[in-house]
């Protein structure tokens, strides 16, 4: 059983920046990847990027490559996402997932944090 808590969202102009945290308590951390997911209001929840066991290996979703970054600290059990040169269309609930990576392709787990929420103004 893994607990994901995110904390990091806000509210920000467009070309601003934010950097999201989250948390993980229970079974050992560096035994996950770890993917950030994000939720517009009526639209599905699609993946954002993902990081490998250790952070060797990044992927990301074409609409933010370039602009965000993932990245983990096992010794903390925390995982982050820099995100720079926000969009309105960046906006959103942002989530982070345990799960586990097959090549490049990122696997979730049903271990999801309650979402932090990240709105752009234009």
């Amino acid at each position: 059983q893994v607990h994901l808590v995110e904390s990091g969202g806000g509210l920000v102009q467009a070309g601003g920046s934010l950097r999201l945290s989250c948390v993980a308590s229970g079974r050992t951390f560096s035994s996950y990847a770890m993917g950030w997911f994000r939720q517009a209001p009526g639209q599905e929840r699609e993946f954002v990027a993902a990081i490998s066991w250790f952070g060797a290996n990044t992927y990301y979703a074409d609409s933010v490559k370039g602009r965000f970054t993932i990245s983990r600290d096992n010794a903390r059990n925390t995982v982050y996402l820099q995100m720079n040169s926000l969009k309105p269309e960046d906006t959103a609930v942002y989530y982070c997932n345990a799960g586990y990576l097959k090549g490049s392709n990122y696997g979730k787990y049903d271990y999801w944090g309650q979402g932090t929420q990240v709105t752009v103004s234009s």
